[in-house]
């Protein structure tokens, strides 16, 4: 079949090969004959899926290309139920038809139609059938080429989080920036006079060709839409002295990196105020310049925000589908309960509602709510991890996570009711809610078995957390019935129900708010339908979550803004998103770069779905962050490829030094690995250049396990974990492991860690592999010689040099002496007492060894 279609789609004489526009793009019809037959069924390229309309005529089934193309071949890949008597039309507005071809005397089976015509949408229009069933398709493929003048207006609002300022502002709780933050719950106001101005800057020159004001109640009646190139001369695309207020669509033809409102007139007697100021370009638009200008790839497909194609590896589930989602996780978990260093990536979600369920989550596999509120999507039922599969130790549970979920256990008749969360590094328990002030969350196996290490954030536990046999765990800005239990390294920070500080007994290091912090941004759906990503507002001095009996503060982005990136794509088409001034949202997958993604635009998101994975191929570095304005990347997996590449995440180039204080860099959830599914090589996994960067939860791992052949002193290598360059960085969970020499090096002043965890290599094979010239190993943690501020809290170090005991490390963390730099509550850890750490800090305290295995020191230098 598949000879015979590459065969069918040849054409003679054409100046280039057709290309299939229609896979994958938005697709809609007049019917679908039940759930199991949608539209999309029949441009997914999947020939065992189909679409199947009701059984009655006329039907019709269309695709939307993104942009007008030039169509060369239409072919149609018929189930049994056909169609007899049938148009092929073309629109650019999907208003006016044309028809390309017509028949009366349609036979079914594969079609394949030459057809000659340009247009963005393409339909089958069916007026008579040859069955009594309905019309059904395996395949509707569109072949042709994008028209070279075929840019469309939109879908991107481009003003959304770009730098705004007003002539002037009502109040502080008006600024100009409300009217482009995406939430037409904030507004701009101006002081009540005129004239009055606001002004958006796109970051380049586009061709501007619609503005939509959304006005509040003050309007202006008389205004001009003016577009710039240097903020001073500027030139009219539209003028009115007759404004109605309201929503105001507007078409304009002009082009200018700045676009201005300026109001000449108002309708009352207060100032002007608008809701939202939105920008829509032709097109891509062009593109702010860049050290490396990414390979375009054509043009960027739109992602309908109602209908979006989430590819194979997301499932999303409303509550009637309660059976289909039991079996859908199930099957999962059959998978990935085991499937520790697989390639396999998986995301569950749930629409807002109750759902009867039990979630047992293994590796690789995200389970998330689809509420603005995790009390908006209720599980009856459990949400949990378990170490069965590991005789009941859950040390190398890791990759995985639950977000944005309520969780309201079976009621067993028996008291307590325990949900399990036996997790260790890289697992994320984030804005939830366990209901129930007589139940408990375990974070291990309830009995035997350790664990080491996790996140809870932003989430609510009704009842009592016991932690169990966790080594160390750190719990942010959460609302806690009580807490029970200790080991190593227990960090509070802005928690509720925090127990008390009695570092180191039991090791409860507890810190009263969080400094300064922002939520990580979340997929959700708005009571229209519609995806949105809610990004949450930089937040200073916040106890409890950001939710629970609160409005979250923040701005929604309409999931059109977004390219959502399937397994399939490549860098190049990833890059042009980018460039086109898109967000990413990345499904579960594997994605292999041959170049470094771009991030060159401030306010860019990169949001992964299932711990999405990016393997740098070829020594390349696998994300490069322009020295720009609130980035936020999260949820996503960096694996180091093959060829050493010098960094894998680059914030910032070299040299930077803009500040960002107002609007930092935020990395949520964000996972590095070297070696254990495949070698792996990189120089340092995390290079922070900007400053003002934030960290929540970050997980930085140098490989002591994993598929033969995988890990070993000189096979799979990473000399740094993390190496911070600029100033006033906020490390919020930072667990580094298993590099080669410092595990973190910290350049920049007015850096702070909250909670920070460490295990030195395992793989040393003699201290001569392992010095740092006349010093026995290198620290896990390094403030360099030239900073003058730094403070950190809740420190551990291991070590476990099980390939030769011998070993020493000399300490765990080297500071210089300075008023400014203060340590508080550390730990070091001989495992087993296999290997020694010689002091904590410096030259204090220890050794860590066989006969003294845990060594405490309170504050340092």
């Amino acid at each position: 079949m598949l000879s015979t279609a590459v065969a069918a789609i040849a054409l003679p004489n054409a100046s280039a090969a057709p290309t299939l526009l229609s896979q994958g793009k938005p697709t809609t019809a007049s019917s679908t004959e039940n759930a199991g037959t949608p539209a999309t069924a029949a441009t997914d390229g999947n020939t065992g899926t189909r679409w199947a309309s009701a059984f009655s005529d006329p039907q019709w089934i269309q695709v939307d290309l993104g942009a007008p193309a030039t169509l060369s071949q239409v072919v149609l890949n018929w189930e049994a139920a056909s169609g007899k008597a049938f148009q092929i039309q073309v629109s650019n507005d999907a208003a006016t038809w044309t028809p390309v071809y017509t028949t009366t005397t349609g036979a079914g089976g594969t079609q394949t139609l030459n057809v000659s015509g340009t247009g963005r949408y393409v339909r089958m229009y069916g007026t008579q059938r040859n069955t009594a069933y309905g019309y059904s398709l395996w395949e509707f493929q569109v072949f042709g080429e994008v028209s070279p003048t075929g840019q469309t207006c939109g879908p991107a609002n481009r003003a959304v989080t770009r730098p705004t300022t007003a002539s002037s502002t009502e109040n502080a709780g008006t600024p100009a920036t409300a009217a482009t933050d995406g939430n037409t719950g904030t507004r701009w106001s101006s002081a009540a006079s005129v004239p009055q101005w606001i002004t958006v800057d796109l970051g380049a020159s586009y061709q501007v060709c619609r503005v939509v004001l959304r006005w509040e109640a003050a309007y202006a009646n008389a205004f001009q839409l003016q577009v710039s190139n240097d903020n001073a001369a500027w030139t009219q695309v539209y003028a009115t002295t007759t404004g109605t207020g309201g929503v105001q669509t507007l078409d304009v033809t002009g082009t200018g990196r700045y676009v201005r409102v300026n109001a000449t007139a108002k309708a009352t007697q207060w100032g002007v105020s608008l809701w939202e100021f939105e920008v829509y370009v032709l097109g891509g638009g062009s593109t702010p310049p860049s050290s490396s200008p990414p390979v375009s790839s054509g043009p960027v497909e739109p992602t309908d925000p109602k209908n979006p194609n989430f590819g194979p590896n997301v499932s999303v589930y409303d509550p009637s589908q309660q059976a289909a989602a039991q079996a859908r996780l199930n099957q999962i978990f059959a998978g990935q309960e085991t499937n520790q260093f697989g390639t396999e990536r998986y995301a569950v979600l749930f629409k807002p509602g109750n759902h009867t369920i039990d979630a047992n989550i293994g590796f690789y596999t995200q389970v998330a709510g689809l509420g603005f509120s995790p009390d908006d999507t209720n599980i009856n039922g459990h949400v949990r991890a378990e170490a069965t599969w590991f005789g009941g130790n859950a040390t190398q549970n890791f990759w995985r996570g639950a977000e944005n979920l309520s969780v309201t256990l079976p009621n067993t008749g028996s008291g307590v009711q325990v949900e399990r969360w036996a997790v260790s590094q890289a697992v994320q328990y984030r804005r939830m809610h366990l209901r129930g002030a007589n139940n408990e969350i375990q974070l291990w196996n309830g009995g035997d078995g350790w664990s080491s290490g996790g996140l809870m954030a932003d989430t609510k536990v009704d009842g009592r957390v016991v932690s169990g046999s966790q080594q160390q765990w750190y719990t942010r800005n959460s609302e806690l019935g009580s807490w029970a239990g200790s080991v190593w390294n227990m960090v509070f920070q802005g928690v509720q129900g925090a127990p008390p500080p009695n570092f180191p007994n039991p090791s409860h290091t507890v810190i009263n708010t969080t400094p300064l912090q922002r939520e990580k941004p979340f997929l959700y759906l708005d009571g229209t339908g519609t995806y949105r990503v809610f990004v949450p507002a930089l937040q200073a001095n916040t106890t409890g979550t950001s939710w629970y009996g609160k409005t979250p503060a923040g701005s929604s982005i309409s999931l059109d803004q977004f390219f959502l990136v399937r397994p399939g794509h490549t860098a190049a088409q990833i890059n042009a998103a980018l460039a086109a001034g898109r967000h990413l949202l990345v499904t579960p997958g594997v994605y292999h770069l041959n170049q470094p993604l771009q991030v060159n635009n401030p306010n860019t998101i990169i949001l992964g779905l299932g711990l999405a994975t990016f393997v740098p191929d070829g020594g390349v570095t696998a994300i490069k962050v322009a020295d720009v304005d609130g980035v936020k990347l999260a949820g996503i997996l960096i694996d180091a490829g093959t060829v050493n590449s010098p960094t894998l995440v680059e914030l910032g180039p070299a040299g930077s030094s803009a500040s960002h204080a107002a609007n930092p860099t935020s990395l949520h959830d964000v996972y590095f690995r070297i070696g254990g599914a495949h070698v792996g090589n990189a120089t340092v996994s995390l290079q922070v250049n900007s400053s003002n960067v934030i960290g929540d939860h970050m997980w930085i791992w140098r490989a002591d396990h994993g598929n033969a052949g995988t890990y070993g002193w000189t096979v799979s290598t990473g000399q740094n974990g993390m190496v911070v360059n600029g100033n006033n960085v906020t490390m919020y969970g930072l667990f580094v492991e298993h590099y080669q020499q410092y595990q973190v090096i910290w350049n920049g002043n007015g850096g702070r860690t909250y909670f920070f965890q460490n295990e030195m290599p395992y793989d040393p094979p003699n201290q001569a592999a392992w010095m740092n010239g006349s010093t026995r190993g290198w620290a896990a943690y390094k403030v360099a010689d030239t900073v003058n501020t730094h403070e950190a809290w809740g420190l551990g170090s291991y070590c476990y040099f099980n390939v030769n005991p011998a070993v020493v490390g000399e300490r765990s963390f080297e500071t210089p002496v300075k008023s400014g730099i203060a340590f508080h509550n550390m730990v070091s850890v001989s495992l087993g007492g296999v290997g020694t750490i010689n002091h904590v800090i410096n030259n204090t305290a220890g050794p860590a060894n066989t006969a003294n295995q845990i060594i405490y020191v309170t504050s340092g230098p």
